[in-house]
């Protein structure tokens, strides 16, 4: 092989059949069809389609996809008997590239389940290498728990299987057992020690059991496969597998150190692993590798800061590398000001030191009692306005309720000044509360609108609250927005009135209506 040969990395991506084997992750055949073409589109090398003999359902998509597929290896996978073998084959055989993968357990544990000798199995490993070789030439072999195997023995029966035909030697750590120093000198050693190995590609399978999936899949590169077998958002049995996002953008980031290439196209990451996740229903975790919705946000002030002055402090890839539009900030407690004022001015809003520093405060407030800070959020924000004149302010509000009873409100108001507290009951916390304010400001004015909207999503989110109060022709509007919904009921009211109040003082009588909004 020439260097180039040497130093690429063929991807092998099993997520339709072995991420499908997840409790819970089957897919259709129209969404099978939809992932093949995918994968096919992104540049992975070799797509294992499914396991043909396992239903006629699978049989179907391996055959279509096979018929589809437009640059990819298809592979069917079938254990190590005839019928099984020759069933994928008629699954596989119309591929413009087919693969035939035959595999049986090797080590111990597995060669006790059919109650085979080692020269038993060895020889049917022959038998069906070969069986599988006059039907296709393109033939991959699995020693399964190749990881637990003797030594010895896989050795021989390595050999079997390069002798028989097999153009492709995987070497599966199927329960995840295996250390990364371990994964690199067992690759290492297969190709120094079997006759004909370098006749052959050495492909990984790592499973996730104890974490180390992905590290044990490049240690092996490292030892000498030139065969990753991984999965989208590293779906697959347990634990999962090698992810292959985790392992392309490695090879991408890393080449000083492991300078070896694929052709997968990484901008297309995200979008089938979003796609994957949709049709899996296996949601992927928030800070998860590459892929993850936390891999390129920064929440704390700090990292905001430094990502503000140069995105490579804390990045080590670019989120467009992946297919992701851009950088997230997103704002929370641990932001600060500089994130705060760079999340203005993305929403086209610049404001002054001064204006900004009260923002800041009231972010810091609701940040406080919300997991993750919107755009609309910030926005509300900013059309707060703050006058500590108002005759009427809002100190504390305690309501209790439920379905035993009415609610009952516990209201604390400073009126010109001065503190006054009232108790008042209701049909509900905020009948409940506005009674509560009246107890303390008689006034003749009718409730006209009282309307609530969420500002963002969530359990957690703003509650913006908008009250429309009436009083001898007079109108006045106010709008509170908080994450308790009958502590905004309370401030827009209380805002409603104020401007009454002010109406009530001014000579232009043709003014009908003074709107006022509080966001807290």
């Amino acid at each position: 092989m020439t260097q180039t040969e040497k130093d690429r990395v063929v991807i092998f991506d099993t997520t339709l059949r072995d991420g499908e084997q997840s409790p819970g992750a089957t897919m259709t055949h129209d969404e099978k069809l939809e992932i093949a073409e995918l994968l096919d589109d992104m540049g992975v090398d070799i797509i294992e389609a499914g396991f043909p003999i396992a239903s006629e359902g699978d049989f179907r998509a391996v055959s279509e996809i096979a018929h589809r597929t437009k640059d990819a290896v298809i592979c069917g996978l079938a254990r190590a008997q005839l019928p099984d073998i020759d069933r994928c084959w008629e699954a596989v055989k119309n591929a413009k590239q087919p693969r035939i993968h035959t595999f049986i357990g090797t080590s111990p544990l597995h060669r006790a389940i059919p109650n085979l000798t080692k020269d038993e199995m060895a020889e049917r490993i022959e038998q069906t290498v070969t069986h599988a070789r006059n039907l296709c030439d393109n033939v991959q072999w699995s020693p399964m728990d190749a990881t637990r195997t003797e030594w010895d023995y896989l050795c021989r029966v390595v050999e079997i299987a390069i002798k028989a035909g097999a153009s492709t030697i995987n070497i599966p750590d199927t329960v995840g057992y295996t250390a990364p120093v371990e994964s690199a000198d067992l690759i290492r050693r297969l190709i120094e020690t079997v006759p004909g190995a370098d006749d052959v590609v050495f492909a990984t399978h790592c499973h996730n059991d104890l974490g180390m999936a992905t590290a044990n899949a490049l240690a092996a590169v490292a030892g000498g496969a030139r065969q990753i077998e991984c999965t989208i958002n590293g779906l697959g049995e347990r634990a999962g597998n090698t992810a292959l996002e985790e392992v392309v953008m490695a090879l991408k980031v890393r080449g000083d150190i492991m300078p070896y290439t694929t052709g997968i196209d990484t901008k297309k990451i995200m979008h089938i692993s979003r796609r994957v996740a949709t049709v899996s229903g296996f949601p992927v975790q928030f800070n998860k590798a590459i892929v993850g919705k936390n891999a390129f946000a920064h929440e704390s002030g700090i990292h905001q800061d430094g990502m503000l002055k140069n995105a490579e402090t804390f990045e080590i890839m670019r989120p467009e590398d992946v297919g992701i539009a851009g950088t997230s900030l997103p704002l929370g407690k641990h932001s600060g000001r500089a994130a705060l004022r760079a999340k203005l001015r993305e929403l086209g809003v610049e404001v002054g030191d001064n204006q900004l520093k009260d923002i800041f405060v009231r972010f810091k407030d609701l940040a406080d009692r919300k997991k993750e800070v919107f755009d609309d959020d910030i926005l509300a924000l900013v059309t707060a306005t703050t006058e500590g004149d108002d005759a009427l302010q809002l100190v504390n509000l305690k309501v209790v309720c439920g379905t035993g009873g009415p609610a009952e409100a516990t209201l604390e108001m400073e009126i010109n000044g001065e503190d006054k507290s009232a108790v008042s009951e209701g049909d509900g916390p905020v009948d409940a509360t506005f009674k509560a304010i009246r107890m303390l400001h008689p006034n003749k004015a009718r409730l006209q609108l009282y309307q609530v909207n969420a500002v963002t999503e969530g359990t957690d989110a703003q509650a913006t609250v908008s009250v429309r109060l009436e009083e001898d022709g007079m109108i006045a509007t106010g709008q509170s927005a908080d994450t308790d919904t009958v502590v905004a009921s309370a401030k827009a009211y209380i805002h409603a009135l104020n401007r009454l109040i002010v109406r009530r003082g001014k000579t232009g009588k043709d003014v009908k209506e003074i709107s006022y909004r509080d966001v807290t």
